[in-house]
């Protein structure tokens, strides 16, 4: 077991480092009245640490929920705690630039004036968004109301519509077991994720970029500011960026080198990132940014000041990444598996002992499979894993195979007494899925989760746990526990549009349906085919032709009230306007509440 200092208080003290003032209470509205942000219920992480969390997990957890706005440097200033992200405000000559405006606008405004309340009326004149994950952009409409440069890397737009618009049901409803929402907040619930709290529940907007960063090096001047920046794609997104201020010694690492472990592939679900060039990009911060840097800060949690600290924390993130990474290949071309590396790896002691190094949000276990996963997929390459029955099928066998439900119960419980919980909660998962009305083996599997997740080091994993273990007893609730994403529809691409039609296409329902639409966009310039043959929707840059069944002459915004359902009103068309309703009916609808530890 690692020996954890508790008495090294230099975290607490960087966190508190720079207060200014918070928000009293630190609670925001949205315009219905209904709490989008309540960071005055984490009050009870205060008191010591209970014996329904691991001591860890508390420690950073009350990191975490410190709150207020901060001086990080002369003319850099974040609010934390406002949000599962950090709002970072730089002064320029006639305003103040906004790095990563947070989760949702309200939350976003009640930070932007915390900051005026304590600095000023300064207008907001640019806005960066460091990556293209949801909370470091979808509070922009709560900071701008004009036309302000916004920069982002290289291809933000569509990986954030990709992981946020395509896949945004499904991360959604996985998101609120990844960050308790469903959860009481007490010493029994929600203490944290370890990269922040929990998420904001308000409206999600995007405001598209007007200046894309292309390439290590470049350097850009907003509000009388100069920024250079370094491009890290596919690192802890496939789009992001890190950047230096020069004038003010201040290196921003975006969320690439946070006090924790990241997320290699974070439970919600995205793409697997490349742990080889995570390292490597740190490495060249460090190469780049490491003999003039002040103070470093990032998109979460607290700065670090001094060159000496700085370039320790970034060397020990930057070998963090690489061990995991090269330690994984080597032990995969000796034939092991994914979960057997997960079982067999073990840190370097300087790095298993630093706080910041520690798995509050991903961990060692599931970052290693992940690196297994990017590099030979989800088959280990045992053939009995092949073509396996789904999970419900599966688990009815091997319960008829134990002498049924009841039977297995039994063994689980006693595993559970033993101290067994992994393998209880693997036996009752079975009992659950092929028997989902057996109420003692749902009550006996929410009880091995609970007792899984007080244990867990890692944020998210205690939040997984208990959140399952809530659904197992309560049923499903998405009270509290969604967001409006309606506000990014606006900025989508007419292809992105229509991507996220073409994912909705019912297709056995369209397997014999066939049409043709040709698009003409009078305020953009552009014009589309569209075709749907085999239950594929496909569409392409063409001007109308002969073969459509319907043509339509529109803008952007009749598009969008299309699909709000608003029908072609102020569209012109020529042809059978019949066939839009065909493929509106060929849509299926996502499941926000589609269940996740019962079949």
């Amino acid at each position: 077991m690692t020996e954890l200092r508790y008495e090294d208080r230099a975290d607490f003290d960087d966190a508190d480092r720079g207060r200014i003032g918070a928000l009293e209470p630190c609670v925001v509205t949205g315009a219905d009245g209904r709490v989008v942000w309540d960071n005055d219920s984490f009050g009870f992480l205060d008191g010591p640490c209970p014996d329904t969390a691991n001591p860890s997990l508390w420690r950073q957890s009350q990191l975490c929920a410190k709150h207020g706005l901060y001086e990080v440097t002369d003319g850099i200033y974040q609010v934390r705690g406002l949000d599962l992200s950090n709002m970072t405000l730089v002064e320029g000559d006639t305003g103040v630039i906004v790095i990563d405006p947070l989760v949702s606008k309200e939350v976003a405004a009640a930070a932007l004036q915390l900051y005026r309340v304590h600095r000023g009326e300064r207008p907001v004149t640019g806005v960066i968004y460091t990556h293209s994950h949801i909370d470091h952009f979808g509070g922009v409409g709560g900071v701008v109301t004009g036309e302000v440069p916004i920069l982002a890397p290289e291809g933000f737009l569509a990986h954030a519509v990709a992981e946020n618009v395509y896949a945004g049901t499904a991360m959604l409803r996985r998101g609120m077991y990844h960050t308790g929402s469903p959860l009481p907040r007490n010493a029994r619930g929600l203490i944290g994720t370890g990269l922040g709290q929990t998420a904001s529940t308000g409206e999600v907007t995007l405001l598209a970029p007007t200046v894309y960063i292309t390439h290590t090096g470049q350097e850009e001047v907003v509000d009388g500011v100069r920024i250079v920046f370094q491009v890290t794609p596919n690192t802890e997104a496939p789009s992001e960026m890190n950047f230096f201020f020069p004038d003010r010694a201040a290196l921003c690492m975006a969320e690439n080198a946070t006090h924790n472990l990241h997320n290699v592939l974070t439970l919600r679900g995205a793409v697997v990132r490349d742990a080889r060039m995570w390292s490597r990009y740190l490495n060249e911060a460090i190469t780049l940014f490491g003999d003039r840097a002040g103070v470093v800060f990032a998109s979460h949690h607290w700065p670090a000041w001094g060159r000496e600290r700085i370039i320790r924390f970034l060397s020990q993130q930057r070998d963090l990444y690489a061990y995991l990474h090269d330690q994984t290949l080597r032990m995969l071309n000796q034939g092991l598996t994914g979960a057997e590396i997960a079982e067999t790896i073990e840190l370097p002691p300087e790095l298993d002992t630093a706080w910041h190094a520690r798995g509050y949000y991903g961990s060692v276990s599931h970052n290693v499979k992940a690196v297994y996963q990017r590099y030979l997929g989800w088959f280990d390459g045992n053939p009995a894993h092949l073509w396996e029955h789904p999970p419900a099928e599966s688990a009815r066998r091997y319960v008829d195979c134990m002498g049924g439900a009841d039977e297995v119960v039994a063994k689980a419980r006693g595993y559970a007494d033993a101290g067994d919980l992994r393998f209880a909660a693997q036996l009752l998962n079975d009992a659950v899925f092929a028997d989902p009305d057996h109420a003692g083996a749902k009550a006996l599997l929410a009880e091995v989760y609970e007792r899984l997740g007080f244990g867990a080091e890692s944020g998210t994993w205690r939040n997984f746990y208990l959140t399952g273990a809530k659904e197992l007893r309560d049923g499903i609730s998405l009270e509290n526990s969604t967001v409006s994403a309606a506000g990014m529809a606006h900025a989508l691409t007419i292809e992105q549009l229509f991507d996220s039609i073409a994912i909705r296409v019912d297709g056995p329902r369209a397997w014999t349906a066939s049409l043709t639409i040709d698009w003409r966009f009078t305020d953009l310039g552009s014009s589309f085919r569209m075709t749907l043959s085999n239950g594929a929707l496909i569409h392409w840059p063409a001007e109308a032709a002969a073969g459509a069944d319907l043509r339509l002459s529109l803008t952007k915004a009749h598009l969008l009230g299309i699909l709000a359902g608003r029908g072609l009103e102020g569209v012109e068309t020529e042809g059978d306007p019949k066939v839009l309703q065909v493929l509106v009916e060929l849509l299926d609808e996502p499941d926000p509440a589609f269940a996740i530890v019962t079949p």
